[in-house]
């Protein structure tokens, strides 16, 4: 078996982060028992804040900083966001909080490269998610986290000896993912042991009488001595992804970036279900308003977050903000099956559809649904009566063939002086027709010729006060 273990550093800070391209100065703070800094941005921490720090000293340091509560419900939340995402690329998938998520990946090496080809996948496809992450890669899962929690970037491949890698690996972190108490810890140092190497030398009796061999046992199962089963992550039915701003904004432009984050996500799930979506809503949550909800319509089916963010974009340029917005959460349901199609080389058949596709989304996005339109054929022999408008990929109704030649631009009827300039071609094509509607038609169609060469489509009127008419042109 190989297990890659992605962990979040400061969670409690991304889920704040991950939707700007730069916090500025921002904390977090824990505020029970006593309210103080849990984690802070770069910025902050140049300029004099310190993790555990009251809120009081941190403000007098940098009053402009911007303090957030710690929201355990949504660092659970984009930890299995994270696990969704995993999906993509494994589907044995475990959650292993509070800030790391493991996958089982031995029957995946072929398929994307290897081990090493494995992890850059893994860490290239991070990063449109906006979470920064370390990965370690070994033969059990605790070996795994522990690697990608002090020595990021480790691939340990299963062969003999490979458990020596975590020899030299500091001993606080048997606490980390395994339930060793601190005091064990303690006890620990107070016999002199510092690295996990340094544990073999121990009487397991001696540790056992003292109440300590959950270590042996943390040991072994690092170590793949020991069976240490996962539970597998089950991703939920419904897509639902929420993030949270680190301040109110007021003007759509930067939430163009944040959304790009959900749908980054949304594509992921996707991709691990083989499937696709014509429809999906992008909430924007407002302190004093009801949310804004936006829904995002694509011509069929499909996964791709480029084009979701696109469509996005069409619709938050032409929205105008009620309040300030506060978080935006991204809701999606009723996949239907897309699998993956092969590139062409010189590029597929359906391009150009593609292409007309993605136009007409962006029109609809931008405009509005009722605003674009098609033209489809009525059975009906007036020309002004033989057409109607309906939504664009509509089908039109049979209708009688018409075997004489009608003109691609039609207009309005225009009352001609004489058609003795004109030349006849082809005629008289009677229409006679409308009685039951009230706009009864009888008339003769011509194709003539003009002196300059054009072609026109006109007609003779037949009943009162009778004339000559243009009706349309030929191409």
């Amino acid at each position: 078996m190989l297990w890659f273990a992605l962990i979040l550093p400061d969670l409690p800070l991304q889920v704040f982060t991950r939707g700007v391209d730069d916090a500025g100065l921002l904390a977090v703070i824990e505020p029970q028992p006593r309210a103080t800094i849990v984690a802070a941005t770069t910025a902050a921490r140049v300029r004099g804040v310190e993790l555990r720090q009251g809120v009081a000293g941190a403000l007098a340091v940098v009053p402009e900083l911007v303090l957030r509560e710690r929201d355990p419900a949504l660092e659970a939340a984009t930890l299995a966001e994270l696990a969704t995402w995993a999906g993509r690329f494994t589907s044995c998938v475990s959650l292993d909080p509070p800030d790391a998520v493991l996958l089982e990946a031995s029957a995946s090496l072929r398929l994307f490269g290897g081990i090493d080809g494995l992890a850059q996948r893994i860490a290239d496809a991070a990063l449109p998610l906006g979470l920064t992450t370390t990965l370690a890669a070994a033969p059990t899962p605790l070996a795994a986290r522990w690697l990608a929690r002090v020595r990021p970037g480790t691939l340990v491949r299963p062969s003999n000896g490979w458990a020596g890698a975590l020899d030299a690996l500091p001993i606080e972190l048997l606490a980390d993912g395994a339930p060793v108490p601190p005091a064990t810890l303690e006890l620990l140092r107070g016999v002199g042991v510092r690295r996990i190497g340094e544990l073999a030398r121990l009487p397991r009796d001696g540790l056992a009488r003292r109440d300590a061999s959950v270590v042996t046992d943390t040991v072994a199962r690092a170590r793949g001595r020991e069976p240490d089963p996962r539970p597998r992550f089950v991703p939920a039915e419904r897509f639902a992804s929420r993030l949270v701003l680190p301040a109110s904004v007021a003007h759509t432009e930067p939430l163009r970036f944040a959304a790009g984050r959900l749908f980054s996500n949304l594509a992921a799930w996707l991709a691990a279900r083989q499937a696709g979506l014509d429809c999906c809503r992008l909430h924007l949550e407002h302190d004093c308003a009801p949310a804004t909800v936006i829904e995002i319509v694509t011509g069929r089916p499909q996964r791709d977050a480029a084009r979701f963010v696109q469509l996005a974009s069409e619709h938050l340029a032409a929205l105008v903000l009620p309040a300030p917005v506060e978080a935006l959460r991204l809701t999606a349901d009723t996949p239907v099956a897309l699998p993956a199609g092969t590139p062409d080389l010189f590029g597929g058949k359906d391009d150009a559809r593609e292409a007309a596709l993605r136009l007409l989304d962006r029109l609809h996005a931008r405009l509005g649904r009722d605003a674009v339109r098609t033209v489809l054929p009525v059975a009906d022999h007036r020309p002004e009566r033989a057409w109607r408008p309906a939504a664009p990929g509509a089908r039109p109704a049979p209708h009688p063939a018409i075997l004489a030649p009608r003109p691609l631009w039609l207009m309005q009827p225009r009352a001609l002086g004489a058609a003795r300039a004109l030349t006849l071609l082809s005629g008289p094509e009677r229409i006679e027709s409308g009685w039951w509607d009230g706009d009864d038609v009888r008339r003769d169609y011509f194709v003539a010729r003009t002196p300059e060469g054009a072609l026109w489509w006109v007609f003779e009127r037949l009943d009162s006060p009778g004339g000559w008419y243009v009706h349309g042109f030929f191409g």
